[in-house]
């Protein structure tokens, strides 16, 4: 139970988290994953390597440090938490090893004249309260999404029944049950997790679903990332025919019903969650502008599939956007998407619901211009693919 006497310390030590923040998390993350790999394959190398892991734990401690006397004030970050977990399988189990490996990095990293054993209660009493609420809240979703029609609990084999190139980076895998039973339902903007053996090593990815729900099937699209484990080794090892260990879909950036026009923006290969989104809302009559970003028409994937759903809805709007261009390109604009080009593009009372997805540099310039241009805080939506961190 924390007591308001730990909470007061736990406050006290927000200053230190805003300025050491993240080299205490490095230093827990390279105790952890040193010296308990059964946890390994929950964490992808590369955010450990860009130091992308570190950053949004740090993020996400300060936060929780900042408002502990008010958790509601945190918004959707525990609900983004919530759902990285239940989509790379956290079970119980993993909580005490974490929250003693960020019990002894606090030590270490602030010292024993900082650290005192009081300052350590607390801060385990606080994790412990947040682990709860965590485990908690995991296990509803492992429940519920073992309970619905078609779905299941922890991995279930799926088969590569197509394997479709997008573009030059990008690759779509079709997957359908082994056992040819149902699948269930997901909401537009959701990601799968599969389960990977690479080089004799597990290791655990989330990938954004790319296309509505039918029941039978389920599609990811993945982008080949220079260096990737994961990603080249769905490009270059999993084919047609092959078997992947798939956990149920999670995520809480998804689409929610209204009037208002939406404005959906992406660049890159964020484009894949927004593809049910869109086709979503085009099952009424809602104004839709679809603005996507590339890098040139080569790694454009997916374009005749929404150039054909503007030319079936009059109620779609497509805007196009490449780094470079050609005249054969046929694009709305060329360079990097500006606030004034953006702010040419949307509904002209700025009441819009806009979710957005892309590059974190992309994601940032995005967010600044929408603030700029008067959209409503309440009214904007994103998502990371890796870590969240503060998009500042």
């Amino acid at each position: 139970m924390l007591t308001e006497s730990q909470k007061a310390i736990v406050r006290s030590t927000v200053p230190l988290l805003e300025t050491g923040g993240e080299a205490l998390t490095t230093h827990f993350y390279r105790i952890m994953l040193s010296e308990h790999p059964e946890v390994r394959p929950l964490f992808n190398s590369a955010h450990q390597q860009t130091g992308a892991q570190p950053r949004a734990l740090a993020h996400s401690v300060l936060m929780y440090a900042k408002h502990i006397d008010r958790l509601e004030a945190l918004g959707d970050l525990p609900a983004q938490i919530i759902n990285k977990h239940v989509a790379l399988q956290v079970q119980p189990g993993h909580y005490p090893i974490v929250g003693a490996c960020l019990l002894r990095a606090i030590r270490e990293v602030l010292g024993a004249e900082i650290a005192t054993d009081e300052v350590i209660a607390a801060w385990g009493a606080a994790y412990q309260q947040l682990a709860d609420i965590l485990i908690g809240a995991e296990a509803q979703a492992y429940d519920r999404n073992a309970g619905v029609p078609g779905g299941w609990r922890g991995e279930r084999a799926f088969i590569v029944q197509m394997k479709v190139e997008e573009s030059s980076e990008i690759t779509s895998f079709h997957l359908v049950p082994a056992d040819g039973g149902a699948v269930m339902a997901h909401e537009p903007g959701q990601y799968l997790g599969l389960r990977l053996i690479i080089d004799g090593e597990e290791q655990r990815r989330n990938y954004s679903i790319s296309a509505p729900s039918n029941g039978r099937s389920l599609r990811i699209s993945v982008k080949r990332e220079p260096g990737g484990k994961a990603s080249n080794h769905l490009h270059d090892a999993v084919h047609e025919g092959d078997t992947l260990q798939v956990f149920p879909p999670a995520g809480n950036f998804t689409l929610r019903q209204g009037d208002r026009p939406l404005v959906l923006i992406s660049g890159g290969v964020g484009i894949t969650p927004t593809l049910p989104m869109l086709q979503a809302a085009l099952q009424g009559e809602r104004e839709v502008t679809f603005i996507h970003c590339a890098r040139e028409r080569g790694v454009h994937a997916f374009r005749e599939q929404i150039d054909t759903l503007a030319r079936q809805h009059p109620q779609l709007t497509r805007r196009y956007c490449y780094d470079r261009a050609t005249p054969a390109d046929a694009v709305d604009a060329e360079g990097l998407l500006t606030a004034e080009q953006l702010g040419e593009w949307l509904p002209a009372s700025r009441d819009a619901d806009v979710y957005f997805l892309g590059p974190r540099g992309f994601m940032r310039s995005v967010k600044q211009s929408l603030a700029q241009l008067g959209v409503p805080q309440e009214q904007v939506h994103y998502e990371f693919f890796g870590p969240a961190e503060a998009l500042a």
